[in-house]
């Protein structure tokens, strides 16, 4: 699917430029996929939601924010809000798929050398 994989595209590039920078496992997430806007375009943002599923991407938000926030706080009826939560989303999954990171490095700085191994992870999954 398009949209899944410019989520990983996305996450790969920021962990392939950015080795040298020491972080927390945990704020890699944040770094990835919060600092910026995957679509700002209303255009764009409705052929991503027609491509994946409008009604799934709702779900999707809606089931997520409800675990983790306790209430719904998205803008579901604004494409490029939704678009954005979706990826945001999709980017803390797409993380999750590397063991290293999460397994040894979420609450700790992740060494240099490491983010090869997380790239790695990422890239098979």
């Amino acid at each position: 699917m398009k949209l899944l994989n410019e989520v990983k595209e996305q996450a790969l590039d920021y962990l392939k430029d950015n080795q040298d920078i020491e972080t927390y496992g945990c704020d890699l997430h944040h770094e990835i996929f919060n600092t910026s806007y995957f679509c700002n375009s209303e255009k764009d943002a409705k052929n991503y939601l027609e491509s994946y599923g409008v009604f799934e991407a709702i779900k999707e938000v809606k089931e997520y924010e409800q675990f983790t926030f306790g209430e719904i706080t998205t803008d579901i009826s604004n494409p490029c809000k939704l678009i954005n939560m979706l990826v945001y989303i999709k980017g803390e999954e797409i993380l999750y798929k590397s063991d290293t990171l999460t397994n040894d490095y979420w609450n700790e700085y992740v060494p240099n050398k490491e983010y090869k191994n997380i790239i790695e992870e990422i890239e098979n999954s």
